[in-house]
C-alpha cells in the first residue's frame, strides 16, 4: 500500500510545475512580455467571437481566455502553448447547448477536465503520434468549414436560425437574408476579412484583426448603424467562482457529450503543442503534462462560467513568431486579456457582431493550408480517402466521428497494405544427403511452403485458399520461421488447413515455430494438432526426414507399393 501511494505521488510530482520552469521565465522576460502583449491583441476577437458561436455569450469566451488561459500556461506541458475557446471546440459544443443548455456545457467542460487529468495520470499522452497526418489535415479542413458556415447568420445581420446542423442553419439564414436583407452587416464582416487576409500578407507582424475590429466599431458608433448589432453587455470582471450549474443527476447523461469534448481537447492541444515545437528549435513539450494542465484548465474555466478550452494553433504561432520563449508570455495574455474584462468591458460591448464574425471569417480561411492539402491528396490514393472522408464527416456529421470514421479507415488500409506483404510461396526441397533419383521421388511427394510476414486476421483467408488447393502430394511442410506476427485468427485458419488436409490423407510437418507463436498455436488447439504424432520439427531439413520416413513407411519410398492419395471430391475436402 506505501509503495503504490508513493508512486502516485511520485507521478503527480512530475506533472507539476518545477523550478525549471520558473528559471526559464527569469531568462528574456521582456521578449515573453512583448509577446504576450502581441497575443492577447490578437486573442480578445477571437475570444468574443468564439464566446459567441457557442452559444454561451462573449463573457464565457473571455473567462475562458483569462482563466484557462493561466491555468494551461502554468500546468500545461509546453513553455509556448497559449490555451484559450478555440473554432473546433466551439463546433462540438454548438449541438451541447442546443440539447442540454448553458449549465450542460459547463458540467460538460468539468467533466471533460477530469477525464483529461486521468489520460495524463495514465500516460496517454504519447497515443497522438498515432493519428496520421491525413486525419489531421482533414480534420482541420473540416474544421475550418463549420466555422465558416457558423459565421453566416451574423455576417449577414439576420438571427441565428434554430437548428443544430451547421448546413441546416446557413441556409435557414440565406433564406432571412434574402426576404430582409442587411448590407450594413455584410459590410463589417467582408471589411474585416479582407483587411485581415490582406494586411497578413504585407505586414504578417500587424495585428490586423484587432485594428480591424476597432475600426468597425468606430464606424457604427460615429455613422449610428443600428443594422450593425453589437454585442451586448460585458460584466466588468469575473464571476465568483460557483458550482451551482452542478447537477448530479445529469452526470449520466451527459458522459458521451464529455467524452467527445475531452477527446477534442486532448487531440488539439497535443497537435497545437507538436506545431510549436517544430516552429522552434530545442523546444520539446511533455504530452502527459500537457493534458494534465488542460484539464486542470478545464476544471476551473467553468466554475467562472466559462467554456471548455484547449490549445489554440493560431494564437500559439503568433507567440512563437514574436519571440516567446517561456511560459511567462502565455501567462501574460491572460494577464492583459484580466485587465480588458475589468477596465474596457463597456467599449467591447459596443463591438459589432458582424465584425467579429469577419474575425472568425478570415481565421477559417487561415486555417487551410493549401500547400499541405495538395501534398496530401497527391501522396497516395489513401491518404487522399481519408483527407476527403475526414473532412466531408466533420461537416456533415461531428468532430468526433470524423476523427472515428479516419483512424477505421487509415486502420483499415494500414491493415491491407500489411496483409499484402504476407507470402506463401511454394519452394524446393533441400537435396540434404539424397541421392538425386531419390530426390527426385521426393519432390514428387512432397511441397513445402514459406510463409513470410505476418499471419494474422486481415492475410488468413488468402492463405487458407492457398494451402487447401494443393494436391497429388502426400506430405506437406509448413517452414514457419519467417512468420513475423500472428494472432488468433491466424492460428485457426492454420488448424483449420492441417485438419483439411488430414481429411484428404495428406499428413502436414511444422518446422521452425517460433516460442512467440507457441501461446498462441497453444489458444486454439492448433500446436497439439501440429505435435500429434510428431508433426513439428525444429528445422526444416529435420521436418523433411520426418516426410521421408513417413513415405518409406507408406511404402512410396524404399520399393513399396504406391498408394494413390485418397479422393479429393467436394464431400471429402469438406
Amino acid at each position: 500500500m506505501t509503495t503504490a501511494l508513493g508512486r502516485v505521488r511520485d507521478r503527480i510530482a512530475t506533472l507539476l510545475p518545477g523550478r525549471d520552469d520558473l528559471a526559464q521565465m527569469r531568462r528574456d522576460p521582456r521578449r515573453d512580455l512583448l509577446a504576450g502583449l502581441t497575443v492577447a491583441i490578437v486573442a480578445l476577437p477571437l475570444a468574443l467571437g468564439f464566446g459567441v458561436s457557442s452559444g454561451l455569450g462573449a463573457q464565457a469566451g473571455l473567462a475562458t481566455a483569462v482563466v484557462a488561459g493561466a491555468l494551461a500556461a502554468v500546468f500545461g506541458g509546453s513553455n509556448l502553448q497559449v490555451s484559450g475557446p478555440t473554432g473546433a471546440m466551439t463546433v462540438v459544443l454548438v449541438p451541447i447547448v442546443g440539447q442540454y443548455g448553458a449549465s450542460g456545457v459547463l458540467t460538460v467542460g468539468l467533466m471533460a477536465g477530469v477525464m483529461l487529468v486521468g489520460l495524463a495520470a495514465l500516460r496517454a499522452g504519447k497515443y497522438m503520434q498515432y493519428v496520421p497526418a491525413p486525419v489531421v489535415e482533414g480534420f482541420t479542413l473540416g474544421i475550418a468549414c463549420v466555422i465558416g458556415l457558423q459565421q453566416v447568420p451574423s455576417a449577414l445581420g439576420v438571427p441565428k436560425p434554430e437548428g443544430d446542423r451547421v448546413l441546416v442553419v446557413t441556409w435557414r439564414a440565406l433564406e432571412e437574408f434574402a426576404k430582409a436583407p442587411n448590407w450594413t452587416a455584410v459590410g463589417f464582416a467582408l471589411a474585416v476579412a479582407a483587411v485581415m487576409l490582406l494586411g497578413a500578407r504585407r505586414r504578417p507582424t500587424v495585428p490586423f484583426s484587432i485594428l480591424a475590429v476597432i475600426a468597425a466599431t468606430a464606424v457604427a458608433q460615429l455613422a449610428q448603424l443600428d443594422e450593425a448589432k453589437p454585442i451586448g453587455d460585458l460584466p466588468s470582471g469575473l464571476p465568483v467562482p460557483s458550482l451551482s450549474f452542478l447537477d448530479l443527476g445529469s452526470l449520466g447523461t451527459l458522459l458521451a457529450p464529455a467524452v467527445a469534448v475531452a477527446a477534442l481537447a486532448a487531440l488539439e492541444s497535443l497537435l497545437s503543442a507538436s506545431v510549436a515545437d517544430g516552429m522552434t528549435v530545442g523546444q520539446q513539450h511533455d504530452p502527459d503534462r500537457e493534458l494534465f494542465g488542460q484539464g486542470i484548465a478545464n476544471i476551473a474555466a467553468p466554475l467562472f462560467g466559462g467554456v471548455p478550452a484547449t490549445g489554440a494553433i493560431a494564437r500559439t504561432a503568433v507567440n512563437v513568431r514574436t519571440g516567446a520563449s517561456s511560459r511567462l508570455a502565455a501567462l501574460t495574455h491572460a494577464a492583459v486579456l484580466a485587465v480588458i474584462v475589468f477596465a474596457a468591458a463597456p467599449l467591447v460591448s459596443k463591438i459589432p457582431l458582424a465584425a467579429l464574425s469577419g474575425v472568425l471569417l478570415a481565421t477559417a480561411i487561415r486555417m487551410v493550408e493549401v500547400g499541405s492539402l495538395r501534398a496530401m491528396a497527391k501522396a497516395t490514393r489513401s491518404d487522399a480517402l481519408i483527407l476527403v472522408l475526414t473532412g466531408v464527416a466533420t461537416l456533415a456529421l461531428d468532430l468526433v466521428y470524423a476523427v472515428i470514421i479516419g483512424l477505421v479507415v487509415a486502420g483499415a488500409l494500414a491493415l491491407r497494405a500489411v496483409a499484402k506483404q504476407a507470402r506463401f510461396d511454394q519452394v524446393p526441397l533441400d537435396r540434404g544427403d539424397h541421392t538425386a533419383e531419390e530426390h527426385a521421388l521426393l519432390a514428387e511427394h512432397i511441397v513445402a511452403y514459406r510463409i513470410d510476414g505476418p499471419l494474422f486476421f486481415a492475410a488468413a483467408h488468402r492463405f487458407l485458399l492457398e494451402l487447401t488447393e494443393v494436391a497429388d502430394v502426400r506430405v506437406v511442410i509448413l517452414r514457419m520461421s519467417r512468420i513475423s506476427t500472428m494472432d488468433a485468427t491466424g492460428a485457426l485458419v492454420l488448424k483449420d488447413a492441417v485438419e483439411k488436409l488430414k481429411r484428404r490423407g495428406i499428413l502436414v510437418l511444422a518446422s521452425g515455430i517460433r516460442p512467440s507463436q507457441v501461446q498462441v498455436l497453444d489458444s486454439v488447439g492448433a500446436l497439439a494438432l501440429l505435435r500429434h504424432e510428431g508433426r513439428e520439427y525444429a528445422s526444416t531439413p529435420e521436418a523433411i526426414r520426418g516426410a521421408r520416413d513417413h513415405l518409406e513407411v507408406s511404402g512410396v519410398l524404399a520399393g513399396g507399393p504406391a498408394q494413390p492419395p485418397p479422393a479429393t471430391s467436394e464431400e471429402a475436402v469438406r
